[in-house]
């Protein structure tokens, strides 16, 4: 009877350890799309454009590989309609069809759309710790049709750092706490590396449809030379970034001779604070305290938040790589034509 009632037990436990060490949860390293997913990303936001749309991502959460397997868009809302209830009820309704076809309906994130890449916003970082609430690992999937019309495949995966997420908890963005984090703008989003996945039928499907020509169309647009709206757009937003900025700086100058002011203020009041102690002293009388909390040259200066000046930062980051990247392309394409034309 011994031996058998070990056994159980020994399951058991081996069981908890196993479980055990599920709960650590290995980092994310790919995210695993399908090109199915893909196509129909691009087909939502290519309709759309200019207009923002948004889509929710099911998949598979597997090990260090984030797969995703489906997607389905969200409808765009009026301005005067009460749709948050009337949104919910679409994604549980369309999750519950999915699931009916016996298609994967475990949500993994969302997609969205953006114009020359200005995504970089709170109502993002918002919406990843929405999503975070109920899901351990999520990720946001960026498509950019403006940026994909200069001949690249504007798309990445992006989800927050955890030092950041941490920190956003907290709401405490002071330069103190920064620093003690040591987190700077970069250190909001991190880029997760894509990996367009298909199955064998497909791939054999592809392989029979291409043509036997190995140029393309996709090719000549890469050949294009107008790129002067991509640019000037590029450089409009980097100016109000700039702008932005400068306000957010404002804020910091009127802060800190705020807090100069009342330094100055509290080293006056703490002066004659301690004459009239020493008068009293000498008069036999008791010292009155050196520090006053009623007084109002005692109470602390609120530091602004550094939030979105650090996303300000971010986002002017990425169009001056944007504005490098496509600079870069131009130039290759003019020595190629000069080339062309001297032949």
């Amino acid at each position: 009877m011994a031996n058998t009632n070990t056994a159980p037990m020994a399951m058991a436990r081996s069981f908890l350890q196993v479980a055990a060490t599920e709960e650590v949860a290995s980092p994310l390293r790919v995210v695993q799309i399908e090109g199915l997913v893909i196509l129909k990303i691009i087909k939502h936001c290519k309709e759309f454009s200019p207009a923002l749309v948004t889509g929710q991502l099911l998949g598979l959460d597997v090990g260090s590989v984030l797969e995703l397997t489906n997607c389905f868009p969200f409808p765009i809302r009026e301005e005067d309609e009460e749709n948050e209830a009337e949104g919910a009820n679409y994604q549980l309704d369309m999750m519950k069809c999915l699931r009916e076809v016996n298609v994967d309906n475990n949500t993994v994130g969302w997609y969205q759309s953006t114009l020359l890449g200005s995504f970089q916003t709170v109502e993002l970082i918002e919406t990843f710790m929405n999503y975070q609430e109920n899901i351990r690992r999520c990720v946001c999937i960026i498509y950019d049709p403006s940026r994909s019309n200069q001949g690249v495949l504007a798309l990445k995966a992006l989800k927050l750092s955890d030092s950041f997420m941490e920190l956003y908890r907290s709401n405490n963005f002071t330069g103190e706490k920064l620093r003690e984090k040591n987190l700077s703008w970069v250190d909001i989003f991190e880029e997760i590396p894509i990996k367009v996945s298909n199955s064998a039928l497909i791939s054999a499907f592809m392989t029979e449809l291409e043509a036997d020509t190995p140029v393309t169309q996709c090719d000549y647009d890469r050949l294009q030379l107008s790129s002067n709206p991509f640019l000037e757009r590029n450089m409009e937003f980097l100016i109000e970034c700039m702008d932005d900025l400068s306000m957010e700086q404002q804020k910091f100058q009127f802060y800190y001779r705020s807090l100069s002011r009342q330094q100055s203020q509290q080293q006056a009041w703490l002066q004659k604070r301690r004459a009239e102690n020493a008068a009293r002293k000498a008069a036999g009388e008791e010292p009155l305290p050196e520090e006053d909390p009623a007084n109002p040259i005692f109470k602390p200066v609120p530091e602004p938040s550094r939030l979105d000046s650090f996303l300000i930062t971010n986002q002017m980051a990425n169009y001056c790589n944007q504005i490098n990247g496509v600079a870069g392309q131009n130039f290759s394409r003019l020595h190629l034509m000069k080339a062309l034309h001297e032949n």
